[in-house]
């Protein structure tokens, strides 16, 4: 299961009503790249790929492709506001090690 706090289906929501192009939710992807092996990708989706697990919190929806769901099975999605800057960071019980930008994990 992964998890979405209340930040970051605040932001999301806030996303979704400003994008031009349709959307109902995020799609999140783990790529082999990355300075530490591996990395997130996001973006707006605005409906599942035959391959998808789908998960709802309050009508946002997260699309996660079953490759990338065990990777990201337990993660933690927050949203965080800070002087070095804004942006999504996650809670990944799964990584070994990130690096410093918290973007790659392996």
């Amino acid at each position: 299961m992964i998890n979405l706090t209340d930040s970051a289906v605040n932001a999301l929501k806030s996303t979704i009503s400003a994008s031009a192009q349709p959307a109902s939710g995020l799609r999140i992807m783990v790529e082999a790249s990355g300075c530490a092996g591996f990395k997130y990708r996001m973006s707006l989706a605005d409906e599942a790929k035959p391959e998808d697990t789908v998960i709802e919190r309050d009508g946002i929806k997260v699309f996660v492709d079953n490759k990338s769901h065990e990777h990201l099975a337990g993660t933690t999605i927050d949203f965080v506001v800070a002087l070095e800057g804004s942006g999504f960071t996650f809670d990944n019980p799964n990584a070994q090690s990130s690096c410093s930008c918290g973007k790659s994990f392996s």
